[in-house]
């Protein structure tokens, strides 16, 4: 694919205020060609909707033959089914009313298989309550602890007596297995590789071990963006990526064996230009994601600069290059962790061609749509 170098330029762009999140359908559309490339067809692939949460591009992996998704909240959940999604799996242990709503999703759209991660009776106790509150079955992953020590259980004898505690609970079905290698994204792939495989020799024994003791596993779901490439050829796991859908420089720098394009941008102005090179943007830490040390955004027009300082809506820059900048005048971000990013803003711009088509909502921005 041929890009020009100012491709993240627009015709229309004076009519957007700043600052705005843009994305770029063709580099979407190319990013999902990838990833069913990559996986080898659309039902290896479960894809996490946490990155974008956008309704239209659930609909739209929906027609490239994408069903199943991965959400981590109730609010993403009902998003992929409302999207035409048909098995959601929700990659977080259920507590307090969580149970409850997941229910009432499935109750809401019966056609769609709901289901929940565990790794404890307790968040088992609260799903089984409410399916059979609301007269529903629920799925269950095993939550399993691959090495990233966040949320899951050890392979082993407890694991396999949570599986029959599942198994033997009605209105819960035992679906598979889950175990996200969060943990594992070193730049170099043959020690990605070499970790991820380490990481997966328990899980593996821990599935051969229920199969052996009769209980069928129906599906591993497993590994995360930067081991999409690694677990891909394994027949045996399905794969859910999330951030491959928009990328960003954080995994575009560290994974160039992943060659998404980056598909999410942000549009900011000068605002100021206080003193001797420096210029003021109006790209504060509520637009951009502010957990990572800076450049927490990379402007295509001054990749050199330098972060000076930046608060609630201002990020100021020096560059010796600031007298070629007028006031008013548009840069272009990159984000380094585009997820959160997504989360900032109330809609998105829509760019299509050089032109700004239409604005999204941020279907699941907020933790509840309707249930």
């Amino acid at each position: 694919m041929i890009l020009s170098p100012a491709w993240y330029h627009i015709e229309n762009e004076a009519e957007i205020a700043s600052p705005a999140l843009l994305l770029y359908r063709e580099r979407i559309e190319y990013n999902l060609q990838l990833m069913l490339e990559i996986a080898g067809g659309p039902e290896r692939l479960r894809p996490h909707v946490k990155t974008h949460k956008l309704q239209p591009l659930i609909q739209r992996q929906v027609k490239l033959g994408i069903t199943k998704f991965k959400a981590a909240t109730i609010a993403e959940a009902e998003m992929c089914a409302a999207g035409g999604g048909t098995d959601v799996l929700l990659a977080m242990p259920c507590v307090g009313p969580n149970g409850h709503r997941l229910a009432l999703l499935a109750v809401k759209f019966p056609e769609v298989k709901f289901s929940a991660i565990a790794d404890d009776e307790a968040s088992l106790r609260t799903l089984a309550a409410a399916a059979q509150q609301h007269g529903v079955t629920l799925g269950v992953y095993l939550e399993l602890d691959c090495g990233m020590g966040r949320t899951g259980i050890i392979p082993g004898e407890a694991a396999a007596f949570l599986v029959h505690v599942i198994k033997d609970t009605p209105r819960l079905l035992f679906r598979g297995l889950h175990a996200y290698d969060g943990h594992i994204h070193d730049a170099d792939l043959e020690t990605r590789r070499s970790r991820c495989e380490a990481a997966y020799a328990p899980v593996l024994e821990f599935r051969k071990r229920l199969e052996g003791e009769g209980v069928p596993v129906g599906e591993l779901v497993a590994g995360g963006s930067p081991t999409f490439g690694i677990h891909a050829p394994l027949l045996d796991r399905t794969l859910s990526p999330g951030t491959t859908v928009l990328w960003d420089f954080g995994y575009g720098d560290k994974h160039p064996d992943l060659p998404f394009l980056p598909a999410a941008v942000l549009l900011a102005r000068v605002i100021s230009k206080p003193g001797t090179n420096r210029l003021t943007l109006d790209l504060g830490h509520k637009s951009v994601a502010p957990e990572n040390p800076h450049p927490r955004v990379r402007f295509e027009e001054l990749p050199e600069a330098e972060v000076l300082m930046q608060s609630e809506e201002h990020l100021v820059l020096q560059t010796d290059r600031a007298h070629e900048f007028q006031i008013g005048q548009a840069l272009h971000g990159i984000p380094r962790h585009i997820c959160p990013t997504v989360s900032m803003h109330g809609e998105a711009v829509v760019v299509e061609g050089k032109s700004a088509t239409q604005r999204w909502p941020i279907t699941a921005r907020n933790r509840r749509i309707s249930v």
